[in-house]
């Protein structure tokens, strides 16, 4: 169909697909190009509806958080465009158009993107004291200085900061009251250089997660599931391994009786027994490219 909406179905079940299944780079980059081209204004010489635009947006943040910080804020990066941009750098000028939309969806995920970009270009540059000219002073801690994009980053920042404390009577006070709370949480990460807090409450104790990645794949995860959100994270071990948690806490009941202190040693990602989830995934992983490696090169020999 040619609804909005299910073309938004649509695009969420491919971009899910590709987060939870996807191995190949090549399919990756095509779903990212299809997120970027659909979250335009026109695609095909048609005109996007917003919530679409919206839902392409989000679908772009999901998949640019498996891949490394370079790929989505870098300035030299191979394999991405002509110029080495890093993919979000090249769609910022995109995402401060959607931020001056009307829509609150659309507002809302292009404040996302960014403050994803942003968290990228942080975890990629130096400490202050390590960068004093003007060349280093590009690579500072999430710093634009000397960058082409250093005015539309200012801007950006600037309306984030107004959409945070923005009042008037073309929006409900709820939807103002929610378009707020997001906002601020956007701008405590673009203006600030803070890191976001989320916190899951359920059976057996809390996840903590503290970054914009984990929090954007738990946003889009939970719009995807529902109501079956909770039982799923409890039960799903491919969901334990996204989000680094054991599930054998998160199914213990007892866990219930446990201090702050206590759940966090053993919930937290941070944890022994997270950790060892996480190697135990990429030792996985690694297996699974080699064996699609000697595959290739054993066709080669032949």
């Amino acid at each position: 169909g040619r609804s909005p909406q299910v073309r938004g179905s649509a695009l969420r079940a491919l971009s899910m697909a590709y987060f939870i299944c996807g191995s190949d780079d090549y399919g990756f980059n095509t779903v990212l190009d299809l997120c970027e081209a659909v979250c335009a204004p026109k695609y095909r010489g048609e005109e996007v509806a917003p919530t679409l635009r919206a839902i392409a947006l989000d679908c772009w943040a999901l998949l640019s958080t498996t891949v490394p910080d370079a790929y989505i804020a870098g300035d030299l990066l191979v394999g991405g465009s002509s110029d080495g941009s890093g993919r979000g750098v090249i769609i910022l000028p995109l995402l401060s158009d959607c931020l001056n939309q009307s829509n609150v969806d659309l507002r809302c995920a292009a404040g996302e993107c960014v403050a994803l970009i942003h968290e990228a270009r942080l975890n990629l540059g130096i400490d202050d004291e390590e960068g004093e000219n003007a060349t280093e002073r590009r690579f500072r801690r999430g710093s634009w200085d000397g960058t082409d994009l250093e005015v539309l980053i200012d801007e950006v920042k600037q309306r984030v900061a107004e959409l945070s404390v923005e009042s008037g009577h073309h929006m409900s006070k709820k939807a103002k009251k929610e378009q707020r709370s997001t906002f601020r949480d956007f701008m405590a990460t673009i203006v600030d250089d803070e890191s976001p807090s989320e916190i899951i409450t359920f059976r057996g104790g809390q996840l903590v997660l503290n970054d914009w990645k984990h929090i954007i794949q738990l946003n889009f995860i939970r719009h995807c599931l529902q109501g079956g959100f909770q039982i799923q994270l409890m039960t799903n071990t491919t969901l334990h391994l996204v989000f680094k948690a054991d599930g054998n806490v998160l199914n213990d009941a007892s866990n219930t009786n446990l201090s702050q202190l206590e759940k966090r040693l053993i919930l937290s990602k941070t944890s022994e027994a997270s950790k060892a989830a996480d190697k135990k995934m990429t030792k996985r992983r690694q297996a699974r490219t080699n064996a699609q490696n000697y595959f290739l090169t054993a066709d080669e020999a032949i």
